[in-house]
């Protein structure tokens, strides 16, 4: 990673995550008690702050079928973590989960240090029976997808990042069926959409070290 210049290590917590698992439904979701999640997030805090030292801060990526998957998992989380575990805020995870995006960065931007600027379908999130149906079965129904594509605001979410002074990366991700979605075509969409909310929030592209 350091030899690539790379901004951090998105790190996904997997223990105990069912997002992997189509036989399990989304409401079968690992929960932490109060004392775990004190001890998880120091433990995280641990290793971030090794990383750091290392020349490679960490990032850590909330998710959705995993510990730290809510809203309020996820103020938990960063209550009993340290500096030394920067934020990747995921809109698209948060939303699904029920979140407030721009309320998340009011309250975190301080550690977030990398930004997945991932949609949602929410017509097909609000259809989804969470007692049957899966995280990987949100996916194939296609809960994700693009910016311009879906129902978040990203032009009020990066102003908001444009506000706190935020300068790091915004990276378009969104699984989806390629059949129903073409990559090349959702690619476009995102880059298109993700330009046109940049450049009205102020911001800049660097294109060091890519092709013009």
């Amino acid at each position: 990673f350091k030899a690539v210049d790379a901004p951090c290590i998105v790190y996904g917590e997997v223990g105990r995550s069912i997002q992997g698992d189509r036989s399990k439904p989304l409401a079968t979701k690992p929960k932490l008690s109060d004392d775990e999640m004190k001890a998880y997030g120091r433990r995280v805090t641990e290793f971030g702050e090794w990383c750091a030292d290392q020349g490679m801060p960490l990032s850590y990526h909330h998710h959705m079928a995993a510990v730290v998957e809510t809203e309020p998992e996820l103020d938990a989380f960063m209550r009993h973590s340290g500096e030394g575990i920067p934020l990747l805020l995921d809109a698209g995870h948060l939303a699904f989960a029920g979140g407030d995006v721009l309320r998340a960065v009011d309250n975190h931007h301080k550690r977030i240090n990398h930004v997945h600027v991932k949609d949602v379908r929410m017509g097909v999130i609000e259809g989804l029976d969470r007692s049957k149906e899966s995280f990987l079965d949100a996916v194939a129904l296609g809960a994700f997808t693009v910016p311009g594509d879906g129902s978040l605001d990203f032009g009020g979410i990066v102003q908001r990042f444009a506000d706190y002074g935020y300068e790091g990366w915004f990276v378009v991700e969104a699984e989806q069926d390629p059949k129903k979605n073409p990559p090349l075509k959702m690619a476009q969409v995102g880059h298109k959409e993700l330009m046109r909310v940049m450049t009205a929030a102020g911001y800049t592209v660097e294109t060091q070290g890519f092709p013009a």
